[in-house]
């Protein structure tokens, strides 16, 4: 897939409410408007749960309606959503690494809980800096890369050789390097061991 020149950007922004958890802090209303004017975007709008099969059936239908080539989801951590997003805009056709989230619970509605202004005008930063972010995104494929089944342990102190036994029993083969002649590290060096003291 070729790159989008920036004239050739239509970005849509979807800022969720996330019931309470967005909405009770910041203004979602205030956050779409201000959304609406950034470079690039040609859509963008609050739904109740982005997440949802309805918001996400929304964010299909304005890809496909909107001709958007850039999403931005302004809701939760990437970290409980981001796959569900990629899949959904993946599924409406758009190459899921053309997809940016802006974290606006954790990082405003939830630490700025008793003061709006300042939550919504930090969600507003945030979304502005995915927007921007969204300039310089490329599509992307997923490669499948073939993976040695076997483990090198490098220290044959008794961390590595147990970490070392612990791979053998559970039926890896296992390459243990050890840059000194004997195996032990500092426990070799001891003449008394506790709990015996041997």
């Amino acid at each position: 897939m070729k790159s989008v020149s920036d004239k050739d950007l239509r970005i849509g922004v979807f800022v969720c409410e996330c019931g309470t958890n967005i909405a009770a802090s910041v203004d979602c209303d205030e956050a779409t408007e201000f959304s609406k004017k950034l470079p690039g975007v040609v859509f963008a709008v609050k739904n109740k749960y982005t997440c949802s099969e309805p918001g996400q059936q929304e964010i299909k239908k304005a890809i496909v309606e909107h001709k958007l080539n850039k999403v931005v989801i302004a809701s939760c951590t990437p970290r409980m959503h981001e796959p569900t997003f990629r899949q959904c805009v993946s599924e409406a056709g758009l190459n899921p690494y053309l997809m940016e989230m802006a974290n606006i619970r954790e990082h405003c509605s939830w630490v700025h809980v008793t003061d709006k202004k300042k939550a919504t005008d930090k969600a507003k930063d945030i979304i502005k800096a995915a927007v921007a972010r969204t300039r310089n995104l490329e599509p992307q494929t997923e490669l499948e890369v073939p993976v040695t089944q076997s483990a090198l342990v490098i220290g044959g102190g008794v961390a590595g050789m147990q970490a070392a036994l612990d791979l053998a029993d559970a039926g890896y083969p296992v390459h243990l390097v050890e840059k000194s002649p004997t195996l032990g590290g500092k426990m070799a060096q001891l003449d008394k061991v506790y709990p015996s003291m041997d």
